[in-house]
Parts: C-alpha cells; structure tokens; sequence
C-alpha cells in the first residue's frame, strides 16, 4: 500500500450485531478521506431517495404597515375592507388609514385567508407593525417537490390546482367590491365595460338593476318595521350624571397643532380692505353658462386664483420662504396656491400647482376635482403639499374680515369675506348699489413690509373690479 496512513479510527461492534463499519483515513499527501458503508447503510440510502421535502403551506404571515414616507409613524385605522375568515388576493384593498397629512388606502401584498385584525376602528397603528395575519395560501410553487421519487408517474405531479388558486382577479374599485359584499354579488359574472376589463359601478348597478340611490342601501333581510306605542311621560325628573370624555387628537387635527404652533412663532402683519367686485359679478354671470356647456362649475375663486397668480408676477418675494436657519429667502419659480377648504375631516389646505400656466377653466376643474376628494377624505399627500401661497375663503360660511394664519414655510396668506350688496357712491356722487368683497392679508414681517403687501392687494384689487385688465394680462 503505498499510501502513508497518519490516523486510522475503526468503530467495531460485534459479529452478529454488526450494523456499520466506518474508516476514516486522511493522507499526509494529499488529505484525503475514505468511507466506507455497510449493506445495511446502502439500503438506507436508497431508501432516502425516495424521500422529498416541501415549502411550508397555509403558513401565518404578519401583515405589517409599511412606511408612507412624509416622515408619517402613526396612522389611525379609518374603514376596514376585510374581516376575519375573508379571501384576499395581491392588491385587494385591505384598510383605509388616516394620517395627519392624508388618507391612504393599504393593499394586501399576499393571497390568503385574513386571521386576525389587529387594531380597531379609529386606533392607532405604528408604522412597522402588524395590521393583520394572513393565512398564506398555496401557490403555483408553493408545494412542490424539491425531489420527486423516478417511480412517480408524471400525472400524479402534475395534479389539478385547488378552486382558490384558479380564481380570477377582478379589476374594480373598492366601492364597487363594498356594493358586491353587500348584495352577495360574484364580481366575476358581472359584465365588465371599463377600460381593461375592470368591473365599473353602473356595470354593478345594471347587473342588480337597480338605480345609484338603492346602492346605499342596506338590505336587512327579515327586518321587522317598528311600531310606534303610545307611552305616558313620567312625571319625575331625572337627572343624568354628565362625564367629560377625552379624545385623542389625530389625523388633520394633529398636522394643524404642529403647522399652528410653528406659525404662531411668526410676527404676523395684517392688512385689510374693500374690493368693488360688480363688474366681476357680471363678468362670472355670463361666464357660468359657458362654462357649464364645457362640464365645468365656475364660481369666484378660479378667476381669483388666477389673478393672485398674476399679481404675484409683479411681487415674487411673497411666493417665496425662509429657509430653516432664517438665513436665506427662496424665491419659488411655481405659482403653488393652496385653497383651504372646511371637510368632514376638518380644515385641509389642498394645493393647485403651477397656476401661473393654467387658465381659468382648467384652475376651475382642478377645484372641483379637490373638493370632490376632499369631502370623501381621498386627499393623498401629493394634494396636500408643495404650497407656496395660500387663500382661504371665509365667505361661504359668513363673515367679512379675518386675521388669517400663515401656513408654514410660506410667507403670506389671503382671507375672502362674503360678497355683500351695499351702497356706494360712484364717480358721480350718485349712491348706487355695489358688490363689495372683504379681503384680510396676513404677511411674514420678518421679510414683508407693510408697503409690499399693500401693493399686492392694489394689484389684485384692479383685476377684481375690472375684469378686462385681466383679459390682458392673461
């Protein structure tokens, strides 16, 4: 033998009871080793041929709420979509969640069966923290054998897939799948008329042949109709124990805490005056029937909008913001006008970017747009950031003059009163009946005199009264 052992191990048992004989031997040369196996070991070892493992199935996924971005910890749990024992599939829509700066809807990013749902509606979730568990359902490789047996035949690999893995993905919307859970509506037999495929609301209303009003509507089967009893009052008095309740403040309140307060650390300067808007009333009259044959609502502050926009041509300083060190003025190349607007969320400043190269129909349409997501809390955060000058408009709900806020970082902030018809004396000195608008401006003194923002409200209030040098400028 011309191999020089170094080490030799022999594990011996007896003759009859012999089951493995092992040598190990390493060469000094070339660090070789040697084993050797029993019969008995060569029948184990076809033995685990045959043997196979797999993915782990119907296995319990923690659905975590993932970053938003903004800089958004905390979201607060607004409308659940799903419920205990529900299906879902990649991209069903799971919760709806509430910042303090918008609302945002969370989709599932796996198929299966929800377990559990963590939070409540109106509590708190951390960002990075579970929403809900998810039963991970078997996929198309979830299951299969990382080494199949030669003697299997083929058809029994390939066998057919569960009903759940062959469902079909429905394009649609979350209403239109809150309509479907309520009438008990399969949404793959629904005929489908939008673009791709996708399911729309009037193709759910004809499939149920009912109009939009009954799709509110909750039908109650074996609801019993009450019946009204005559009972006599009782003639003692009770007095109930009245107790405080302390409410968490959240979502749009708790992003105006932190503006507000930043804002009150700003030396406000307030100026105020009178707008005779007549001719501007006159002007929007004749307007409102052509714009409506475009499919758009035209009110005031379009045409407002658009001529702040231009009055901010000739004053740029007050489209512009301090920097954190209070070192350095940025003058903003955008006209980003935010319209600050009373929904059932609380007071949201959605913004209109680029004003300065809109028209007015289109800054009319972009309005209605914000107002329509604004009362239905759909504002997303692109909506509700990047302002660089701000109007409110305090007239649709009474009052005439105002000391307005301003919203960090900006500079200066606008506040419309009520139009209201009052008398005035014209060139003449006859007293005519006139259209008057209150306007209050709130400026940065730090960085705005009183002149500079006195000189704005001139250059607007001459667009305002008289239409036409609008056009011009336009």
């Amino acid at each position: 033998m011309s191999i020089l052992v170094r080490r030799s191990v022999f594990q011996l048992r007896t003759v009859n009871r012999c089951r493995k004989i092992k040598v190990t031997t390493q060469s000094a040369r070339n660090g070789s080793q040697l084993s050797y196996k029993t019969p008995l070991n060569e029948s184990l070892s076809k033995e685990l041929r045959h043997f196979h493992t797999s993915h782990a199935v119907n296995k319990i996924v923690a659905f975590k709420l993932s970053d938003i971005g903004e800089g958004i910890r905390e979201v607060v749990i607004k409308e659940w979509f799903v419920k205990v024992g529900d299906n879902v599939q990649q991209f069903d829509n799971i919760c709806e969640v509430q910042s303090d700066k918008a609302a945002v809807t969370i989709t599932s990013r796996y198929d299966g069966i929800i377990t559990r749902l963590y939070h409540d509606i109106d509590q708190t979730a951390l960002v990075g923290q579970p929403l809900v568990d998810i039963d991970v359902q078997d996929s198309e490789n979830d299951g299969k054998p990382t080494d199949v047996a030669p003697d299997k035949p083929v058809a029994e690999i390939d066998a057919p897939k569960t009903e759940q893995n062959q469902k079909i993905k429905v394009l649609t919307t979350p209403a239109v799948r809150r309509i479907a859970a309520q009438f008990k509506v399969d949404l793959s037999a629904v005929k489908a008329t939008g673009r791709n495929g996708r399911v729309l609301k009037e193709d759910m209303l004809s499939h149920l042949n009912i109009n939009s009003d009954d799709s509110n509507e909750v039908v109650l089967p074996g609801s019993v109709r009450a019946v009204e009893i005559p009972v006599t009052k009782a003639q003692a008095r009770v007095e109930l124990a009245l107790e405080d309740k302390v409410v968490p403040v959240t979502g749009f309140q708790r992003a105006m805490v932190k503006s507000m307060t930043e804002a009150m650390k700003i030396p406000h300067f307030v100026f105020s005056d009178e707008y005779n808007v007549t001719k501007l009333v006159e002007s929007r009259a004749a307007l409102k029937k052509q714009a409506e044959e475009r499919g758009v609502r035209l009110t005031y502050m379009p045409i407002i909008i658009k001529a702040a926009s231009l009055s901010l041509s000739y004053l740029p300083i007050l489209n512009s913001s301090l920097d954190s060190s209070c070192e350095n003025l940025i003058y903003k190349a955008s006209h980003n006008i935010g319209v600050a607007m009373d929904t059932p969320n609380g007071l949201v400043v959605p913004v209109i970017k680029n004003i300065q190269i809109k028209s007015i129909l289109e800054i009319a349409q972009e309005l209605n747009t914000l107002q329509e997501k604004g009362s239905k809390g759909q504002l997303g955060l692109n909506d509700l950031t990047g302002g660089t000058f701000t109007i409110s408009n305090i007239g649709i709900v009474g009052g005439t003059y105002t000391k307005p806020v301003i919203f960090p970082p900006q500079v200066a902030i606008g506040a419309l009163g009520k139009i209201q018809v009052l008398p005035r004396f014209d060139s003449q000195g006859n007293v005519v009946k006139a259209h008057i608008l209150s306007v209050s401006w709130s400026a940065d003194h730090r960085v705005i005199d009183g002149v500079t923002m006195a000189r704005f409200s001139n250059h607007l209030k001459n667009y305002l009264e008289d239409p036409y040098i609008l056009l011009l400028d336009l």
